[in-house]
């Protein structure tokens, strides 16, 4: 798809994984000029450490926009490359990643959300709650199919037995589940889960926004559910694909009243760096300091740039048809 803004010079850390390649391969064929960094000399075009601050700094230099596709989260590189005056996307984005984030100060804009989830998510759930203000519900739904990166792998991986704070209360991933109906997979059990999405939607709308989780797979889903409660749990490791499951992604919004919107799509890591790519066309909106998808861009504008459907439907009745 091609590029509707200036074409950008932008620097890629990490530009060989699941993600950061196809960031780098659909960033180019929107006609910008791009370069890889990392590790691993052979696979990028600039040999690159980026827990070394003065490298990472120096590599930013002449570049208009950096994206982190590397999984590491580290705030002194997001102070390093924009030093320089670089804008900054940051693809991954705990809670506590941007917590760490927001007490610092930046020169040029730090851009984080930025993703299906969270990202999509961020854009779908903000659209529910201008319609109908109030409690929402955001639904993950991944592919187990897809072979998913370390990054990926190593983020489920520490979910699995930990929890996290929800309005007072403390949850437990992959338990308190409800039972909905999710278009194209019929009525599933999802599961709480620690997206940062839920964390900084609830603060800025004043109201409970809370994450579930599933896999395409009920087996899958279920193991992960009886994984989080064993202490002595193993440790996740592979990220290959599951027998006899697919790719399919979904992320969903639900108000309170029971309306839905929600984009769905196939291959998780091709959906994120779709999304991570059309940022290029949005960055002259930022502004320095730490901004998250859903305060740059709307939710049409992004469908636009990706290609992605944005569906929606009012409240269903039992039957899944709508009301």
């Amino acid at each position: 798809m091609a590029t509707h803004s200036p074409a950008k010079n932008v620097l890629v850390l990490g530009g060989y994984g699941a993600v950061g390649a196809s960031v780098t391969r659909q960033l180019r064929e929107r006609g910008h000029s791009v370069r890889t960094a990392g590790r691993d000399a052979d696979r990028v075009d600039t040999a690159l450490d980026i827990t070394d601050s003065s490298s990472a700094a120096a590599a930013a230099k002449g570049a208009d926009l950096v994206i982190n596709a590397t999984g590491s989260e580290d705030p002194e590189l997001a102070s390093a490359v924009t030093e320089p005056g670089a804008a900054f996307v940051d693809i991954t984005a705990t809670n506590s990643y941007i917590s760490a984030l927001s007490a610092r100060q930046f020169q040029a804009p730090v851009l984080v959300s930025v993703g299906i989830a969270p990202g999509l998510t961020n854009l779908l759930a903000a659209r529910m709650h201008r319609n109908s203000p109030g409690p929402i519900d955001i639904i993950v739904a991944l592919g187990a199919g897809e072979h998913h990166g370390a990054a990926a792998t190593e983020w489920t991986a520490r979910l699995v037995g930990s929890s996290f704070s929800d309005h007072g209360t403390r949850v437990r991933n992959f338990s308190a589940p409800v039972i909905v109906e999710v278009p194209g997979y019929g009525r599933r059990r999802v599961y709480r889960a620690d997206f940062s999405d839920q964390h900084i939607l609830s603060r800025e709308f004043q109201t409970p926004v809370r994450s579930y989780f599933m896999l395409d797979s009920r087996l899958a889903t279920g193991g992960l559910a009886l994984l989080t409660r064993l202490p002595w749990a193993p440790k996740l490791t592979s990220g290959k694909p599951l027998p006899r499951t697919t790719d399919r992604w979904l992320v969903l919004a639900r108000t309170h009243l029971g309306a839905i919107s929600y984009i769905s799509g196939r291959g998780q890591s091709h959906a994120t760096a779709t999304v991570t790519a059309s940022v290029a066309d949005f960055t002259e909106r930022l502004e320095p300091g730490l901004q998250h998808l859903h305060h740059v861009v709307g939710l049409d504008e992004i469908a636009r740039a990706t290609g992605f459907k944005v569906e929606e439907r009012n409240k269903l009745t039992r039957n899944g048809t709508d009301a």
